[in-house]
């Protein structure tokens, strides 16, 4: 693995099998690709777009590697003079009720606080570390079930709201959470939705999260080796009860973090 710039240059030869365990949709010389909300595309024959690019090589090529945005209807996004189509995907809906609708309906005061603190998570999530070179060989960072998945419509006291756009895991409280790749502690807070917090960047625009914890295990600026223990399951913030809230970024787009794990999915490919 090489740096170059402000680029992550990876050169093994197993690479190009990472690759097809991450990111299904890898189309050669081709001027239209399609993936679906919160997919991960690797782009052959790309134009630069900026100096903000994770870039993986395999043989003589290089690979542009974004993430897809949640859309709510099949959308064209363009990069450079590709087009990738982001497919529709009914993902189903959740319907939760919170007992404390100052939770759900909030005052000034409490508006203020979340919109601030929206910022606060906006510009950590906007860092650019290139000292850090991400696996994406990602370990479950908490056992537990399943309880929301990514992409799911939300009703929150039958109000409509933004997309789940992260994966929620359900386990006891105090379970331990643990990071599931290495990385860098940027963020640490008690937020009004998302309780006590952190952030943690991987490099090169990769970021995730982990919310509505009981306790905190790491601090702002400490480096955490993956499976260490970064805090423990509760039920801080707006919550129905403990589970872990975990979001993935990449280059500021909320991707899938279930497909980061699943297991044997290279197989699947050849």
């Amino acid at each position: 693995m090489t740096l170059k710039l402000r680029k992550l240059i990876m050169t093994t030869n197993n690479y190009w099998i990472l690759l097809g365990f991450l990111f299904p949709f890898i189309i050669e010389g081709s001027e239209r690709m399609s993936g679906t909300s919160g997919d991960i595309l690797a782009i052959n024959n790309y134009e630069p777009l900026s100096v903000n690019e994770l870039i993986l090589k395999h043989d003589q090529s290089e690979y542009l590697i974004i993430g897809l945005p949640y859309v709510s209807q099949t959308s064209i996004k363009k990069i450079g003079a590709k087009n990738i189509e982001i497919q529709y995907k009914d993902f189903g809906e959740s319907r939760i009720t919170i007992a404390d609708v100052s939770k759900v309906n909030l005052n000034a005061k409490d508006r203020k606080r979340a919109n601030t603190e929206a910022v606060l998570i906006r510009n950590a999530v906007k860092t650019y570390n290139t000292s850090l070179s991400p696996s994406f060989n990602f370990i479950n960072p908490v056992e537990g079930i399943i309880s929301s998945r990514y992409g799911k419509k939300r009703f929150i006291n039958e109000q409509p709201r933004s997309p789940h756009l992260a994966l929620d895991i359900a386990a006891n409280l105090g379970v331990e959470v643990v990071a599931p790749l290495k990385g860098k502690t940027i963020l640490i807070g008690d937020f009004f939705y998302t309780g006590n917090t952190i952030i943690i960047d991987h490099g090169f625009g990769l970021i995730s999260s982990y919310s509505h914890l009981d306790s905190i295990n790491t601090k702002e600026g400490e480096m955490v080796q993956q499976g260490d223990k970064i805090g423990t399951v509760g039920e801080t913030g707006r919550v129905t009860g403990p589970h872990l809230h975990w979001t993935v970024y990449l280059n500021q787009e909320k991707i899938n973090p279930e497909n980061l794990l699943k297991d044997n999915f290279l197989l699947t490919l050849f």
